[in-house]
């Protein structure tokens, strides 16, 4: 079975990715599986250019095929932001803890009137010979007053974000099968990036 490398140390966007991909003849493996302590600064202006630089760079040290991604959250009000920043809002050293106590000062003052915000991704596949393809997936919601109570671990803008359509926060816990499907961004982005795995890598 070939090897797939999903090149983050993010637990939540791992354990999704692998979950995603499952259906796909792939052994996924982390960083970590396959040894690999060194880091790439993600210093791009763009999700795709961050995407496809992290991507480049572990499939090179790696040699295996390699996805990688880079996104973030899109606040209306804030004219955008954090967007591209969103790991890195409150510096590099932050935790989920923080950027939640942030976000609950942050949801109380938006006005009420534009609440809304989107989650956007890119995800790059990379080859060690330097090739690689790049697909996107976004989803559209609001911005909650009030965080869901439990945080998920490595996602914690995902307690603010609500789903008005059907009335839930997008969090596991909250969404079906069914739900994830239509409303997870990485999701979106991991369907069209299936037909590239498998033209790419000859899988099925």
């Amino acid at each position: 079975m070939k090897k797939l490398l999903v090149a983050t140390r993010n637990v939540g966007k791992l354990k999704e990715i692998s979950n995603f991909l499952s259906d796909l003849s792939l052994k996924i493996v982390s960083l970590d599986d396959v040894g690999i302590i060194k880091d790439i600064e993600e210093n791009g202006k763009t999700y795709e250019e961050n995407s496809q630089k992290k991507a480049l760079f572990f499939a090179k040290i790696s040699k295996l095929p390699t996805i990688a991604d880079d996104g973030g959250i899109e606040i209306s009000a804030l004219g955008g932001a954090p967007g591209i920043k969103s790991k890195r809002w409150l510096g590099k050293d932050s935790t989920d803890q923080d950027i939640i106590n942030h976000m609950t000062k942050v949801a109380k003052e938006l006005p009420d009137d534009i609440k809304e915000a989107k989650f956007k991704t890119v995800i790059s596949l990379a080859l060690p010979n330097g090739k690689v393809w790049s697909v996107n997936g976004e989803v559209k919601g609001i911005i909650a007053q009030k965080p869901y109570l439990r945080a998920l671990k490595g996602y914690p803008y995902r307690s603010f974000f609500y789903l008005p359509k059907i009335k839930k926060y997008y969090h596991e816990d909250q969404l079906t099968q069914e739900e994830e499907k239509e409303y997870n961004h990485r999701y979106k982005a991991v369907q069209k990036l299936k037909p590239i795995l498998r033209n790419v890598l000859s899988i099925m």
